[in-house]
């Protein structure tokens, strides 16, 4: 086949879209009168070139402005202030606050404000005042409770106070016990040629050290029945000792605490010389307390005095 005008086209051989191209027109190609897409749409088909943009269509609202790519501004619109008689609206201006009498609203009351955080501090003040000395009363009850509670039991011993205490706080003088007035038993016997002790004459037990050693004391004259304190005045060197002290024929309590309070050197006996107490509980009348080494007392101590008050005392 060669090229030239073949004679008039079949309709299937129409070219639907000729009326968008120069050739088409000249022929005198027709844009169709259905439209294209779906069955009553609007045909909306120009041919190229002929479609003007920014006309607004009769009736429709005013369409924003168009930007351009990527949200720059099309170089076709025209601000506000730009067109005849505009300017951009502005703001209705507020009255300022304060200022004169009546002349607009007054600020806020910061006086007041002030007040009210200054009595909420001291109210908050004056109840951690008065929570405090509360807590102080509770605590000084707690502690007198406390000193009453920690009392020396009756089998209590050890070493009294260095002080000499004071009269009121102790119970009636009874008899005092030098060495030489004591019955001793077991191998137990006077001796004097250590210094310091205070018995008559510088006298003191030794021997106490040998198991079934003893040293007893008969004393008249308790006024009443109850607790008392006795004061053992003794030498101890090197480790604490202990020994088993017997109230009117039965073991009394724990042992008695004979310890190196002056912890003196061993075998220094001269600057050994110390006290310990003990709380029996007596009889009224005549009593017999035994100061002796049992199996498992450790008793290389120097005895000197013994001595008795009424009451649980320290000296």
């Amino acid at each position: 086949m060669t090229p030239g005008n073949n004679g008039a086209s079949t309709p299937e051989d129409d070219d639907p879209f000729g009326y968008l191209y120069a050739d088409g027109q000249a022929n005198g190609a027709q844009p169709p009168s259905g439209g294209y897409g779906y069955p009553g749409s609007v045909n909306r088909v120009r041919p190229v070139g002929t479609r003007q943009y920014g006309q607004q269509a009769a009736g429709a609202p005013p369409a924003a402005p168009p930007q351009g790519a990527y949200g720059r501004p099309n170089p076709h619109y025209a601000a506000p202030e730009t067109l005849p008689g505009g300017g951009a609206p502005t703001a209705p201006q507020q009255p300022a606050h304060g200022g004169g009498h009546g002349g607009g609203r007054r600020g806020p009351n910061t006086r007041g404000l002030l007040i009210g955080a200054i009595a909420v501090v001291a109210a908050v003040v004056i109840g951690i005042a008065v929570a405090m000395t509360g807590s102080g009363d509770e605590d000084d009850k707690a502690a007198d409770q406390a000193g009453a509670s920690t009392a020396p039991t009756q089998s209590q011993s050890g070493e009294p106070s260095p002080s000499a205490g004071d009269d009121d706080e102790q119970g009636a003088d009874l008899p005092t016990a030098d060495a030489g007035s004591l019955q001793a038993a077991g191998g137990a016997a006077q001796a004097g040629d250590v210094a310091g002790a205070q018995s008559e004459g510088g006298t003191y037990i030794a021997g106490l050290n040998k198991t079934g050693a003893s040293v007893t004391w008969t004393v008249d004259g308790i006024p009443k029945a109850g607790a008392y304190t006795l004061f053992a005045r003794y030498s101890a060197t090197g480790e604490d000792q202990s020994m088993t002290l017997t109230v009117n024929g039965k073991v009394f309590g724990s042992k008695l605490n004979l310890g190196n309070f002056t912890k003196a050197e061993d075998g220094d006996f001269a600057k050994g010389w110390t006290e310990t107490y003990a709380y029996p509980t007596l009889n009224k009348g005549t009593n017999t307390l035994t100061i002796s080494c049992q199996d498992g007392d450790k008793c290389n101590v120097l005895l000197d005095q013994l001595s008795l008050k009424e009451g649980q005392v320290t000296r």
